[in-house]
């Protein structure tokens, strides 16, 4: 694995027993990102920790909800309308046209609890709202996406 600061090793090393307390289930894929991975239900939820210049980390937690879906008008609104509703995260759509759910939390001032709950969050969400979106809109859960590779 590799830090580019030594805040950012100091973050992952902060939150990663917290994580792995809390989710058994959680592992570590063999990248050189520091990332964690947590499956629940139809989601699962990536837990990244990088730079944000050289004194602060950010711990990015994001998943995938839908793929492959047909990004209307609609279906735009729909996600901005829930967006709105959400105590915690957004939906958002990346540059490949997949929607996922994220949130981002300062390193240096994250404590469990904020860790855990926006981790729960961002898997709940991910996981309530997937199967809604493939039926109106088309595309394919995170969970099947996996399963089909």
């Amino acid at each position: 694995m590799k830090f580019k600061t030594p805040v950012q090793q100091q973050c992952y090393e902060k939150i990663q027993p917290w994580l792995n307390e809390s989710y058994p289930n959680t592992h570590t894929p063999p990248y050189e990102i520091p990332l964690f991975v947590i499956p629940m239900g139809s989601a699962t939820a990536m837990i990244e920790v990088s730079p944000m210049g050289d004194n602060e980390a950010l711990i990015l937690v994001w998943a995938y909800v839908v793929t492959g879906a047909d990004l209307r008008p609609d279906l735009l609104r729909y996600l901005l309308q829930k967006n709105y509703e959400l105590q915690f995260g957004v939906f958002s759509i990346d540059e490949e046209g997949d929607i996922r759910v994220h949130a981002s939390l300062i390193g240096s001032t994250c404590d469990k609890k904020e860790l855990l709950t926006s981790v729960s969050s961002v898997l709940e969400t991910a996981d309530m709202y997937d199967d809604d979106i493939v039926k109106t809109w088309g595309g394919k859960r995170a969970l099947d996406r996996m399963l089909e590779q």
